[in-house]
C-alpha cells in the first residue's frame, strides 16, 4: 500500500469504524476517541491529538461535517476547508488511526456506535460534569462510562486556535 493509499484507508464510515474498532477491542487494545472541526490545522491541534493518542493503542477522530460546523455558529464563512479536506489532513497525521466524518452537531451517535475505550476532550470541558445542559459537559461521557470506558481531558496549548488564525489573516 502506498503512503497515499494508507492515508485514504484511514477515512472510514461510521459502520466501517465500528467493525475495525470491534476487532481492536477484541484484542484488548484501548481505543481513544476525540472529535472536532479541525478547520485550519495548527500546533494546538497537533499537540492535542498526540497527547490523546498516547492515552491508548489507537486514536479515532470524529470530524464535524460542513453543515454541522455551520450550525455550530463558528462564523458565516466557516468552515474554511471542506469536510473531506479537513478529514484528509487529520488522516495524514501519524498519530491518527481512523477518521470518521459525522453529520450531527454532536458526536453522541458516533460514540454510541463505536463504543471507544477512552473519550478525550480538551480541558475546557469537565469529565466529572453529568448535567448535559452544562456547556462543560462532555457529550458521550455517560455512554462511554456506562460501557466501562473512561473519560479524560487534555490541557490545551495556550494561544492556538483556528479563530485566532483567521482574525490575524484579516
Amino acid at each position: 500500500m502506498t503512503k497515499w493509499e494508507h492515508i485514504k484507508h484511514k477515512l472510514v464510515s461510521q459502520e466501517e469504524a465500528k467493525t475495525v474498532i470491534s476487532s481492536w477491542k477484541n484484542n484488548e487494545e484501548k481505543v481513544v476517541f476525540t472529535n472536532g472541526c479541525f478547520d485550519i490545522l495548527h500546533r494546538g491541534h497537533i499537540t492535542y491529538l498526540a497527547k490523546a493518542a498516547s492515552k491508548g493503542d489507537y486514536l479515532v477522530v470524529g470530524v464535524n461535517a460542513d453543515d454541522s460546523v455551520k450550525r455550530l455558529n463558528k462564523a458565516p464563512n466557516r468552515p474554511v476547508n471542506d469536510e473531506q479536506s479537513r478529514a484528509l489532513v487529520i488522516a495524514s497525521l501519524e498519530v491518527v488511526d481512523l477518521v470518521v466524518i459525522f453529520e450531527n452537531d454532536t458526536p453522541k451517535e458516533l460514540i454510541e456506535t463505536i463504543e471507544p475505550s477512552i473519550l478525550i476532550k480538551g480541558a475546557d470541558y469537565d469529565a466529572d460534569i453529568e448535567d448535559e445542559s452544562n456547556p462543560k459537559y462532555i457529550v458521550g461521557a455517560k455512554e462511554v462510562k456506562a460501557a466501562g470506558g473512561t473519560v479524560d481531558t487534555i490541557d490545551l496549548e495556550e494561544g492556538f486556535s483556528t479563530t485566532r488564525i483567521i482574525e490575524r489573516l484579516k
